[in-house]
This record gives structure tokens, C-alpha cells and sequence, in this order.
């Protein structure tokens, strides 16, 4: 009770001085105490270099994740997975009715078959053809011995003659028709192929090994190209995205640690690292999107909300303990140690905390002397014997 009032009356008369002469904060006037002194831990206030900390907010998301969506339309049949399933690559997610895809499938397999035989029948109009064409050269060419012999007429020879050209010109058709067929068999085949595909979209399938984290279909729902089916993250890696202003991007680097914290009933604390710094700004915020890489054994999940502490230069300033500092309603303050060895609090404006150290902005001087951590004994005027 005794340590409150001179605290209150310390508080009190320090702050009429601080009204009164603006920054500059006075000491307490209350008479040292008798008594034996009260051993403590006593460290000297010094300004120092200290990391620059711009803090940015962001939203946990998966390194990498997709949406799965239908390819054709038809009614769903089947949903095989549900909200937080893990699923590995290739496993059935989705299946929809193929009965369509079936029978363009048959229709497809019809055509080639048909086609086929067509290529058939017109590589033996070709053969004939051929040997056609051949017989008559062969004639021709006696007929030509013989009329230089002129054991034929020039009737006879021009028929003959006629013949071969016409068997030539048979021969060149048969060889267009058997290109044409040819080409009607892979136009036929390509159908088919893409009959196939069509019939393997009416089962959706996961991408890659992953978790599913959305839903948006059930059974008797009609698919629609493009219509989303499943949400899926894959699994293991995430990510934090945030915005960094442009005053402060020069100084943020690729493989740069960063320390993000993640609120929530059980808040921690995590290393993480930047990975992608955005060329160019936003127009509207005039900001750069910064990627941050979240350590793979890392228990978080997509949506959390993280603060990630970016190192963007230096600063000087005096940073004390913590547990130096005592908190008296609104009020802050600390013991200085007087070069008599005397305890006296000091009122102090306090700004932000640096770990397990809080920076002080004003009330403390270059090398004062201060207790580290006040005992429960300690009040203003004890003396006090620095410990070891």
C-alpha cells in the first residue's frame, strides 16, 4: 500500500512537470528511504541500430491450387469425395452420365470401320486398274512392231493406242480414290479419338495429390462445360500474399527471412521466406504484391489470418526489457538508479515492442542507469545495489 501512494504521488508530480516543461520529465522528489538496500539487476539505457519493421496483414493460401470443372454436359451420377478428403493424382472425383459420349463413341468406331473397308475396296479398284493399265502398254507396244511391219492397219494400231491411254487415265482416278479414302480413314480415326477423350471427361480427376476444400455439386445436378465441380489445394505448401508500399520495396529481396505470426485462440510464430516480389505496383494502392513461403510442416490452413514482419532498414533508437518497465493504470514507467544508488521512477513513452524488448521514445536519457527487473520490494527512494 505504502509503495502505491509514492507511486501515485511520484506519477503525480512527474506528470505536473511533464505539463509544465514539454518533453523534459524530472525525477520524483521523494526522499530516499532507510533500510537496507535492495539488491537488483541495474543495465544502462544506449540508443543502437534496430531493424526497421514494417508489418503487413495477409491471408494463408495454398502454393498451389485448382479448381476442378466439368468438360461436357450431362447429370451428375456420382460424387465420390467430400469437404477435407485427401485424394492422390488420377483418383475418380466426378463421374456424369456418358450415355451421349457413348453413343458418339459407337458412331465413331461405326464410321472408321466403314471407311476402313471403303480404303479396301478402293486399293482394289487401284490393283485392277494397274493391271489394266499394264496389259494395254503391253499391247500397244506389239501393235506398234507390227504396224512398222504393216502386218496391222492404222485403225487397228489407233484403237489399241486409245485403249492404253484410257487404261492409264482409269488408273490415275483409282490412285485418288484410294488417297481420298486414306484421308476419310484418318479424318475417321481422329473422330474417334476425340470420342475417346470425351468419353474420359465424364470422369473428373484430380490433378495432383491434395486435399479437397470445396464442394459445389451433388448427385442429380446437371454439368455444364466449365461449371465448377471441387475445390482442391495441393497438399503440403503454403503461402501468405501481401502488399508492401512502394517507400518500402526496394528494400525487400527474394530469399529474404521474414517472421510471420498467425492470430487465433493459440497464436505462434513461424520463419518464413519471400519468394516472389511483384515488378510492377498496383495503380489504385501504389503497392507491390509480395509472395511469402510458409515452412511446409507448418500447421496452417487456408484463410487464417497472418501478420509478417518485413525487415525494410535501420533505425536508432533505445530499446529496453520488457520486464523493466512497470505499468501503473495508463501510466508507464521504470526505476532509474540514481549515481547515489537511489531508486526513482521515471515515467516514460513507450512505443513498439521488439521481441522481448520495447522501445522507449522519451524519459530516458543515454546512459542512465535502470533496474532491470524491479523485486517486489522496490519503491521510489529505496536504495538499491547493483547485483551481479
Amino acid at each position: 500500500m505504502q509503495r502505491a501512494w509514492i507511486l501515485l504521488s511520484s506519477a503525480v508530480g512527474v506528470m505536473a512537470a511533464l505539463l509544465g516543461c514539454g518533453e523534459k520529465i524530472e525525477p520524483g522528489r521523494t526522499a530516499a528511504l532507510s533500510g537496507p538496500p535492495v539488491k537488483t539487476a541495474v543495465a544502462v539505457a544506449q540508443a543502437g541500430p534496430w531493424p526497421l519493421i514494417y508489418e503487413a496483414v495477409g491471408t494463408v493460401q495454398a502454393e498451389i491450387a485448382s479448381t476442378v470443372a466439368a468438360k461436357l454436359m450431362g447429370t451428375i451420377t456420382s460424387v465420390r469425395v467430400r469437404e477435407g478428403d485427401r485424394v492422390r493424382k488420377g483418383d475418380v472425383l466426378v463421374t456424369i452420365d456418358e450415355r451421349q459420349v457413348g453413343a458418339q463413341h459407337r458412331q465413331a468406331e461405326a464410321a472408321l470401320a466403314e471407311t476402313r473397308q471403303a480404303e479396301q475396296a478402293a486399293h482394289a479398284a487401284r490393283e485392277a486398274a494397274a493391271a489394266g493399265a499394264e496389259l494395254a502398254a503391253a499391247t500397244q507396244l506389239r501393235y506398234q512392231t507390227m504396224l512398222a511391219r504393216e502386218s496391222v492397219s492404222r485403225q487397228e494400231f489407233d484403237e489399241v493406242d486409245a485403249r492404253r491411254r484410257q487404261a492409264q487415265a482409269a488408273l490415275a482416278q483409282a490412285e485418288d480414290l484410294q488417297k481420298a479414302a486414306g484421308q476419310r480413314v484418318r479424318q475417321a480415326e481422329a473422330s474417334l479419338a476425340a470420342a475417346r477423350v470425351s468419353a474420359g471427361d465424364a470422369m473428373a480427376t484430380a490433378a495432383f495429390d491434395g486435399v479437397v476444400t470445396a464442394r459445389m455439386v451433388d448427385p442429380g445436378d446437371l454439368a455444364t462445360p466449365g461449371k465448377p465441380l471441387l475445390h482442391l489445394e495441393k497438399a503440403g505448401g503454403h503461402r501468405v500474399d501481401i502488399r508492401v508500399p512502394e517507400a518500402y520495396v526496394r528494400s525487400v529481396r527474394t530469399g529474404q527471412s521474414v517472421s510471420a505470426h498467425v492470430e487465433g485462440p493459440a497464436p505462434f510464430s513461424m520463419e518464413g521466406v519471400v519468394d516472389v516480389v511483384a515488378p510492377a505496383a498496383d495503380p489504385s494502392s501504389r503497392s507491390f504484391l509480395v509472395k511469402v513461403r510458409l515452412p511446409s510442416d507448418a500447421d496452417v490452413r487456408s484463410g487464417m489470418f497472418v501478420r509478417v514482419a518485413l525487415a525494410v532498414g535501420e533505425d536508432r533508437l533505445t530499446a529496453i526489457p520488457a520486464s523493466a518497465l512497470i505499468q501503473e493504470g495508463q501510466l508507464t514507467g521504470l526505476y532509474l538508479v540514481t549515481a547515489e544508488g537511489i531508486a526513482r521512477f521515471r515515467l516514460v513513452r513507450t512505443g513498439r515492442r521488439l521481441g522481448d524488448r520495447v522501445e522507449v521514445i522519451s524519459g530516458l536519457a543515454d546512459g542512465s542507469r535502470f533496474v532491470v527487473n524491479p523485486p517486489p520490494g522496490l519503491m521510489d527512494g529505496s536504495r538499491v545495489e547493483a547485483s551481479s
